[in-house]
């Protein structure tokens, strides 16, 4: 568990877990509104050199971000922002194919309100879960799962 006191904080986590995903793929992202799952993937996306504007996929449910030049991080050529907030049941998932975007092993999947699909999600990914704790401070537990 690790306390970020500012949009910086969290995105040098975001950073960190870059470092040290492995072969993981998969990140699923569990807060409530404003808990700063949003600026996580922000700082995802800017460890991965995206230069495009990060904003939350809520409305289009999925954001794809190309990686033009490969991070010396990881190997990943897309980043997938997925927002689930707006869905009622796995059934409203199934036309993302997100199956088939998690099993792309050059493909980063994070997604937002994963617990709406956790019937369907792997045993291999990783959990990071946003706690609101003030305004200008969240508590982030990072869960590495195989």
């Amino acid at each position: 568990m690790q306390i970020s006191k500012s949009v910086s904080q969290t995105h040098k986590i975001a950073d960190n877990l870059l470092k040290n995903l492995g072969n993981a793929n998969l990140l699923c992202l569990y807060g409530e509104l404003g808990a700063g799952k949003t600026t996580f993937v922000q700082g995802l996306a800017k460890s991965l050199g995206i230069k495009k504007r990060v904003i939350s996929p809520t409305f289009v449910m999925m954001r794809e971000y190309p990686i033009i030049a490969n991070s010396q991080l990881l190997i990943v050529n897309f980043l997938y922002h997925i927002d689930l907030y707006r869905i009622e049941s796995e059934k409203d998932a199934i036309s993302l194919n997100l199956k088939e975007l998690w099993s792309g092993s050059k493909n980063l999947v994070v997604i937002e309100w994963a617990e709406k699909i956790k019937k369907i999600l792997p045993k291999k990914r990783i959990d990071v879960k946003f706690s609101y704790v003030s305004q200008n401070k969240r508590k982030i537990s990072i869960i590495h799962r195989h």
